[in-house]
């Protein structure tokens, strides 16, 4: 029986809607994952900790989602989706509140690790839902919908936050994700279908799938890509204004820019990457390589740093599209199975840069960990080149 037909969509446009709804899922969730990079100071201020220290706001999501990316999908195989994404974006609500309101940092770091159960639980079983909720002809499109959340959260919901936070408090923009989180909630109340479990994954695929050539490729490409990127975005902020001299409000508008860019990015590098994969992967990771090295001798001005900040940001929007679709080349036949896989691998890596930028910046310089970043995506342009071109 096909999947479809288990779970038609009430209308056309109900199933639209309910992709959308989705869509505006995981961008709540990216949203809530990345917020602290546009307010890593101002938290750390109001904390009294390192910025170093602050990073951990960032590592501890994607290690939970890391982990919770096949740990949630496998021991869920058998429940309503439905009702798993519910309950999810009812813990995502809950964290963002918990944040809000924390009173000693240990209580932010105990609502970041529900943001990254969410993470890994929602993303690995929402995003591969369109087939259900749409008919057969529009299920690329649908899926290109729930993805675009992706790099959208990425690039516009930190602008966005830290505006906010720079109006009202960094607390007040943690409140402004809950009511999303809460209005999400009710449109998948409303708009989804029941969604009986089929088809599971098991351990045995995404055992099966790891083992591939393609997945290797894949995952050694994300590992490199998103330590670069992490390790030196989530510093971004303390760079503006310690080294480049901006105000809050002037980095504000550099992160919108930013934001605009990699909205851009991510349009272009969907084109590019359906029919030459490998050299959007590469375009990107030299992109975001050029502009890290460049950015300690370029970013002392206020002009040299929105240049990079504009180029970085056309990369970085490419990259969870170039990365996806690496996945989903390695095990077409699988898309739920790549997807946990991509799920898993792209935020341990996140959660590992966001670490070890932190650890640089403490020992060294804002400066130094961009530099590191740069050689580290030069590295992955350089390894994907070869190594896909020597099969």
């Amino acid at each position: 029986m096909p999947i479809s037909s288990l779970a038609p969509p009430r209308s056309p446009l109900v199933g639209r809607l309910a992709v959308i709804s989705l869509m505006l899922g995981i961008f709540a969730i990216v949203t809530s994952e990345i917020l602290p990079i546009g307010l890593l100071t101002t938290i750390g201020a109001d904390f009294g900790i390192s910025d170093g220290i602050t990073g951990l706001t960032m590592t501890l999501p994607g290690i939970v989602a890391a982990v919770a990316a096949p740990v949630v999908t496998l021991t869920t195989a058998r429940l309503d989706r439905r009702v798993m994404l519910v309950a999810l974006m009812a813990v995502l609500a809950v964290a963002d509140v918990l944040a809000a309101v924390a009173t000693s940092y240990w209580v932010m770091l105990i609502s970041r690790v529900l943001v990254g159960l969410t993470i890994g639980g929602f993303w690995s079983i929402g995003a591969g839902l369109a087939g259900r909720l749409v008919p057969p002809h529009a299920v690329g499109a649908a899926t290109a919908v729930i993805f675009s959340a992706v790099p959208l959260g990425s690039v516009l919901g930190v602008p966005a936050g830290t505006f906010i936070g720079d109006l009202a408090g960094w607390r007040t923009a943690f409140l402004v994700l809950a009511a999303l989180a809460l209005a999400v909630l009710a449109a998948l109340v409303m708009l989804l279908p029941p969604l009986p479990a089929q088809q599971a994954t098991s351990l045995r695929v995404l055992l099966d799938l790891l083992r591939t050539r393609r997945a290797g490729i894949a995952l050694l490409s994300t590992f490199l890509v998103v330590l670069a990127h992490f390790g030196t975005y989530t510093y971004v902020t303390p760079f503006l204004q310690d080294v480049t001299g901006l105000s809050p409000a002037a980095v504000s508008a550099v992160l919108l820019a930013y934001g605009i860019a990699g909205v851009a990015g991510n349009f272009l590098a969907g084109k590019v990457a359906a029919t030459r994969s490998r050299a959007a992967f590469v375009t990107c990771g030299c992109l975001i390589a050029l502009t890290t090295l460049l950015l300690p001798s370029i970013g002392v001005t206020a002009a040299g740093a929105v240049a990079a900040l504009v180029v970085w940001g056309l990369a970085y929007g490419g990259v969870p599209v170039c990365s996806q679709a690496s996945f989903i080349a390695a095990a077409p036949r699988a898309p739920e199975a790549a997807t946990v896989v991509f799920t898993s691998s792209f935020q341990a890596t996140f959660a590992l840069g966001a670490l070890l930028g932190g650890r640089v910046v403490d020992a060294f310089s804002v400066s130094t960990v961009m530099i590191c970043g740069g050689l580290t995506a030069l590295l992955m342009a350089v390894s994907v080149w070869s190594l896909a071109g020597s099969r």
